[in-house]
């Protein structure tokens, strides 16, 4: 009963109101020109420094997903649940060079949207619209998963019902208040927010690195009783170590994901409000070292084996809800007022990336679906208050997924967004470096790795929650014909297939001399810098620049 939890409840509902009142305060904040514009409401007026723009990356990044969903797969599945400690180490040495071109090109020309990006490098707004609506999509089981890592907190207070209403009521309140100031603040909010989200997480697992394992009787009992578990599985699965059958999904899991991790409009967004290169340089050598922090945070999933944790009862009946796992530790093993504390910095870890999530999908919608297509003499300010509406309905869509999805694992509804936005990965990604590619064979390209990708998920089965379909990203090899166990990460087949057809489409398409349109910008665009001069999409010079050679 929520009774028994009130010193967290309150604790809990005194740091929520706080950072709260920060997103509405955050309109004033670092005195924005106008915010009837998406340059100020959605890149928070392209001005934040290394310290903001590490916060808001990281705070970004590093979820309530990472706080919820991966301990539980730890919890679940063992060494597979690590998977995401090493693909946040290897994705920062791809996207360092990567996300400094995007940076300049999209500084040069005023793009606010990776597909504004790609309507001009191929001067195609069908190959952008595939890419917004890819960004859409893809995004909408990520802020999903932000409302799990809430749900999951006030389960474990008590102050859910037993009725799909009384349940999901908390949380659409939340959401109501996010709603409210990211429609107010944009992108300010969330960056003011940042700081709180991260010193607390900071300060909780620190903490429990250090005392839990003290109350638990040390790293060497809790590792015995996470192996003891499960080896006594009667489904043996990985256990501590991985086992030979899905050491390739592993590794095409890790690189998989560390692929898609920047291709996502929100973790673009942050990189776009940066002031300049040298603050994308410095972020990205430096944001490894949440890493550490997320390897200490999949260790929770060990901890609370060895503390004897038994989730809650999921939504139907038989079933249990693994997200409630850190919850519950944090309940056990921690005294009432820093249980709070922790639950507080799990759902603060939910509000900030969800925000700017939403921001991002808005502003997809906004500058490539919008005006492109349905007003394209649409002001500054009816973009920027399209964009607010549209964010709105986006965490409408996101509180659907809640409340019609029940994966076993919330990190599903991650790995199946990962999937679809890979298939942006030639034209974003390798458009930043070249122009071979034609856009009809990209437009192809991403038609059948779509295609792959959602029939290779829409294949995957979990026997042990009855789900038949969308079960999860790891695809048997024995489907394809091979005489194995072994199993693969979806996005990975997916995004290849992806490029085979863009490749030998392009070839294709250049031998019948099919025209590939004008590129709007120039070699000297990716290396721009703050105060290099600006050139409007669609102006005369613009037009000039766009016959000079390419990147």
């Amino acid at each position: 009963m929520w009774r028994d939890h009130l010193t967290e409840i309150i604790v809990f509902t005194f740091l929520f109101l706080l950072v709260s009142a920060m997103g509405f305060v955050a309109a004033r904040w670092r005195a924005p020109r106008d915010m009837a514009h998406l340059d100020e409401w959605g890149l928070g007026g392209r001005n934040f420094g290394g310290w903001i723009t590490w916060f808001l990356v990281g705070g970004d990044l590093y979820t309530a997903y990472t706080f919820v969903a991966v301990p539980a797969l730890v919890f679940g599945a063992g060494a597979m649940g690590f998977f995401a400690v090493p693909y946040t180490i290897v994705i920062y040495p791809m996207v360092f060079l990567v996300l400094c071109r995007l940076w300049s090109v999209s500084h040069r020309h005023g793009y606010v949207t990776p597909a504004d990006f790609v309507r001009n490098r191929f001067d195609s707004p069908v190959l952008a619209l595939l890419v917004a609506i890819t960004g859409i999509v893809a995004t909408m089981p990520y802020i999903a998963l932000q409302l799990v890592g809430i749900e999951s907190v006030l389960k474990t207070m008590g102050v859910t019902g037993d009725n799909a209403l009384a349940r999901h009521l908390p949380i659409i309140i939340a959401f109501a208040i996010l709603a409210a100031y990211t429609y107010q603040s944009g992108l300010r909010a969330p960056a003011l927010i940042a700081f709180v989200k991260d010193s607390l997480i900071y300060i909780v697992i620190l903490v429990a690195i250090i005392y839990l394992p003290y109350k638990l009787g040390g790293w060497g009992d809790i590792f015995n009783a996470a192996d003891a578990k499960f080896k006594a599985s009667p489904a043996p699965g990985d256990g501590i170590l991985l086992n030979a059958n899905n050491q390739l999904q592993y590794v095409t899991l890790a690189f998989g994901s560390a692929l898609a991790l920047f291709l996502y409009p929100h973790s673009i967004t942050g990189v776009l409000a940066s002031r300049n290169r040298d603050v994308i340089k410095r972020n990205m050598s430096a944001l490894p070292a949440y890493s550490l922090l997320l390897g200490l945070i999949a260790l929770l999933g060990y901890m609370a084996i060895a503390a004897g944790v038994k989730p809650l009862p999921g939504a139907k009946a038989g079933s249990v809800d693994s997200n409630t796992v850190v919850p519950l530790l944090f309940d056990q093993q921690f005294p009432s007022w820093f249980a709070g504390v922790a639950y507080a910095a799990i759902g603060i870890g939910a509000l900030v990336p969800a925000a700017i999530m939403s921001i991002a999908a808005a502003n997809l919608f906004t500058r490539n679906i919008y005006k492109e297509y349905l007003k394209r003499d649409a002001s500054p300010a009816q973009e920027a208050q399209v964009s607010k509406v549209t964010s709105l309905l986006v965490k409408v869509g996101a509180l659907a997924f809640i409340i019609f999805l029940d994966p076993q694992f919330s990190i599903d509804l991650q790995l199946i967004g990962g999937v679809i936005i890979l298939q942006t990965l030639p034209a974003v990604a390798l458009g930043l470096y070249t122009r071979w590619f034609h856009r009809g064979a990209l437009i192809a390209g991403w038609v059948a790795g779509m295609g792959m990708g959602m029939w290779m998920l829409y294949q995957i089965a979990n026997p042990a929650t009855g789900k038949k379909h969308f079960a999860g990203s790891a695809f048997p090899l024995s489907e394809f014909g091979f005489d194995t166990k072994k199993t693969i990460y979806v996005g990975i087949v997916a995004v290849l297939v992806n490029l085979v057809v863009a490749a030998l489409g392009t070839l294709v398409l250049r031998a019948a001399k099919v025209t590939g349109g004008v590129d709007h910008t120039t070699s000297d665009d990716y290396f721009a810098d703050e105060g290099d001069p600006r050139v409007t999409p669609g102006t005369d010079r613009d037009a000039d620049s766009a016959r000079e050679p390419v990147a």
